[in-house]
């Protein structure tokens, strides 16, 4: 089922596997290309990864990574006992790169995407970084080049009656993520951005 610390997958607790399960059936848009990765063991009692690239005519936009955490007696700092982890990259177009604006806009992109998909959350917290590559001698006919990162983190808040997280809602607001750093526009509502879309897409078991 997942990377697990100490434990197989399938003795993981029943709220940690129900929202691995939300992750791996969630539909999302059919520019973002989800593979399960394997999670990191320090982090948590249990975790589960996924890496995602979004791809418009063959070209990678922008590429992230996702984790979810948990901790069955809870974490004070999260809150909870999940927590969603996030790194996203993505190049950023000439004039957008030196927009001073770019840190404030790129977190209300996670923000405002969790807000539309209905993904409750708490706690959040994070970076907006920026870098310039400028190239010289031998390399010098490069075109110079700036990528933006985000990293991020937020507790999914469980839903009615003790079900835990909905972590399918999150992951779409992700990928809305992952497309708005791609510079692709928004879809026109929840059944747009699940058109076509396909699930998360298991590791090879020689990957296991």
């Amino acid at each position: 089922m997942a990377a697990v610390t100490g434990h197989l997958g399938d003795e993981a607790p029943f709220l940690f596997r129900h929202a691995v399960e939300g992750l791996r059936s969630a539909r999302v848009r059919p520019e973002v290309r989800i593979e399960e990765a394997a999670a990191p063991r320090r982090l948590a009692a249990y975790a589960y990864a996924l890496e995602a690239t979004v791809l418009a005519d063959g070209e990678e936009l922008a590429d992230g990574r996702l984790v979810l955490l948990h901790e069955p007696a809870g974490h004070d700092s999260w809150h909870g006992d999940f927590r969603l982890v996030t790194l996203v990259r993505a190049e950023l177009e000439p004039e957008m790169a030196g927009d001073p604006l770019l840190p404030e806009v790129s977190w209300s992109w996670l923000t405002g995407a969790l807000d539309a998909r209905g993904a409750a959350y708490q706690e959040p917290s994070g970076t907006v970084s920026r870098a310039s590559s400028h190239y010289f001698g031998a390399i010098g006919d490069r075109v110079d080049d700036t990528q933006m990162e985000i990293r991020a983190s937020w507790t999914p808040r469980e839903g009615p009656g003790g079900a835990g997280p909905d972590t399918a809602a999150h992951l779409a607001a992700w990928c809305d993520l992952l497309c708005a750093c791609a510079g692709l526009p928004p879809a026109d509502g929840p059944e747009q951005a699940v058109r076509g879309g396909a699930g998360v897409l298991p590791l090879p078991k020689r990957r296991t």
